[in-house]
């Protein structure tokens, strides 16, 4: 199936712009929490009372704190990181070049930026903020993620008879931040319209005059 195709070709620009505004108060937040926080729960601070918390955590892998193996495991993500940002780059100039429904390219916009938002942190942030896990190779594209935003939906043990996760403990959902956010939602819209966004149905053409049928003089007396 294919988004559904449009009559005006899109500019790429006001896409990419998308994505710009999400990585810069992406890294702003992350800045802002580096700079002003303590980690931990030492330096949580309550923003919908005891529903939703700041609290400043780095991140060494993948979302959910999933990681490849050491050493060379995030070396590993970050090039891959990198070739998703390509891809996604020219998927949306293709996605405008192609006349598809702008809502389904501002949802990629929506991914771009977050994916590019934690790229930066995972290049940069041993370097920046000298946050590479110990024992890494270098402190260059180990960097760790700034992750902020903390739901603690459930905070106690899981039932036993429950599979995979049953007698566990949870600290509440994982904390996350504003690109993840970003990613998350953009692939959420996308599910929640694919009516709108998948429509195989294509528009009408007219078609060009030099190939229009000829009409003879008299077809209409002849009706």
């Amino acid at each position: 199936m294919h988004p559904t195709l449009t009559t005006r070709q899109h500019s790429a620009a006001k896409f990419f712009l998308l994505a710009l505004s999400i990585i810069v108060l992406d890294q702003l937040s992350k800045w802002a929490v580096h700079t002003y926080m303590q980690p931990g729960s030492a330096g949580e601070i309550p923003v919908l009372g005891q529903f939703a918390k700041l609290n400043y955590t780095l991140n060494p892998g993948m979302a959910f704190g999933a990681q490849l193996p050491a050493p060379y495991g995030k070396l590993v993500l970050t090039a891959f990181r990198s070739l998703a940002v390509v891809g996604l780059v020219y998927y949306i100039i293709r996605l405008c070049r192609q006349r598809v429904a702008a809502g389904y390219i501002a949802c990629m916009a929506l991914i771009l930026g977050g994916a590019v938002g934690n790229l930066i942190d995972s290049i940069f942030y041993g370097v920046l903020y000298n946050n590479a896990p110990v024992g890494s190779p270098t402190r260059w594209f180990y960097g760790q993620v700034i992750d902020m935003i903390y739901v603690p939906l459930y905070v106690g043990y899981f039932p036993k008879s429950w599979p995979l996760i049953g007698g566990s403990y949870s600290n509440g959902f994982p904390i996350f931040n504003i690109a993840d956010s970003s990613i998350f939602i953009g692939v959420v819209l996308i599910l929640l319209n694919q009516s709108r966004f998948f429509n195989e149905s294509q528009p009408v053409t007219a078609p060009h005059p030099e190939k229009a049928p000829l009409i003879a003089p008299d077809a209409e007396k002849l009706a």
